[in-house]
């Protein structure tokens, strides 16, 4: 029998207890009542699952545009879970960590996959540097990037993590070849309900895997090159992306970049992600990136820096392409960010070069 939104699995438990219908609607009214930032958006995404509307609202993160709110289904959201459920084969009773915010569809996500696949669910505050026990054998996790890179003494004992919100870096995939965890990438959004695509980072021949999607999701490219998404169990309606992928196979891609990111500098089509991939072993602060407008060439490629100063050495761009170079560099004290501290990039560049 196919689970739906209105069922709690008996085996579901939140911090070793067990929890029915009924006893999770009173966690989640102490939960706004009495907890914190973290806790009280767990509580609210907690009464918005357990009550009769078929649907809830789930924010975007406005990482690459405006914060808008959007509908989904319950049901997708279930169905999200059972993809993900079969794809690394987690079973009831199977341990979880949920070290993610709430607030956005990679955080609700972790307690619907808990509460359909019957997961005990370990819930710790969402910080850069998760406290949670490294002694505990979980068989599941998900983080963001920087929570992977401060954690990366202490994951082996999390069987399966999944990354995603941002590319990882290089020396962090490196760093994960000795580790006892299996670590995966995934591609989603809010609107596909969390991700729809995964790579493995470590125990794989090929250091540059595409991504694979999971069962029920079909791909195909516009005339942009960008990615379709076409997943009816999650989604009603095709779900046109401006990542712009390489087709591996049918079921395969390969992410270059956002298109709307491209550069076209003297004719030349370049994409900051393919750039910022080849420096960023370099250079040790955050950076990306961008254009500005040029007399000769249309766009000249800049370097945004989060530093005090713009102090870069010329041999950190002894990988790239003469066309590649950044023609100028910028400097600003902090990047401005999404509460999950992904990077606006436009708002940053706009701060940059008002």
């Amino acid at each position: 029998m196919r689970p739906t939104y209105d069922k709690i699995h008996l085996k579901f438990k939140i911090n070793g207890i067990s929890y029915n219908h009924t006893d999770l609607k009173e966690v989640g009214y102490s939960l706004v009542k009495e907890g914190n930032e973290s806790e009280k958006a767990a509580g609210d995404f907690l009464l918005d699952w357990l009550d009769a509307k078929p649907k809830v609202k789930v924010k975007t993160s406005g990482s690459t545009g405006k914060q808008k709110t959007i509908w989904i289904k319950k049901q997708s959201m279930v169905n999200s879970a059972l993809m993900t459920g079969d794809f690394f084969g987690l079973q009831p009773g199977d341990s979880a960590l949920h070290c993610l915010p709430s607030t956005f569809i990679a955080g609700k996500m972790m307690l619907v996959r808990a509460m359909i696949l019957g997961l005990e669910l370990d819930i710790v505050q969402p910080t850069l540097n998760p406290a949670y026990d490294s002694q505990k054998i979980y068989d599941f996790g998900a983080m963001i990037p920087i929570q992977l890179k401060n954690s990366l003494s202490r994951i082996d004992n999390i069987k399966t993590l999944i990354i995603g919100g941002a590319a990882v870096s290089n020396s962090v995939k490196k760093d994960l070849l000795n580790s006892k965890s299996r670590v995966y990438e995934v591609y989603g959004m809010t609107e596909t309900v969390s991700h729809i695509a995964i790579k493995p980072l470590n125990f794989t021949k090929n250091v540059d895997a595409p991504f694979k999607i999971l069962r029920d999701v079909s791909i195909k490219t516009d005339d942009r090159n960008c990615l379709i998404i076409n997943a009816p169990e999650i989604t009603e309606e095709e779900v046109h992306t401006n990542d712009t992928v390489k087709l591996i196979s049918e079921t395969t891609f390969e992410l270059i970049g956002r298109y709307d990111n491209m550069i076209n500098s003297g004719g030349v089509k370049l994409f900051p992600e393919v750039i910022e991939k080849k420096l960023q072993d370099n250079i040790e602060n955050r950076f990306f990136i961008a254009s500005e407008k040029d007399e000769d060439l249309g766009e000249k490629v800049i370097l945004i820096l989060e530093s005090e100063n713009n102090d870069l050495d010329s041999t950190v761009f002894a990988d790239l392409e003469k066309f590649e170079v950044p023609k100028k560099i910028y400097n600003i004290p902090e990047f401005v960010e999404t509460e999950t501290r992904k990077v606006k990039r436009q708002q940053t560049l706009d701060k940059v070069l008002s």
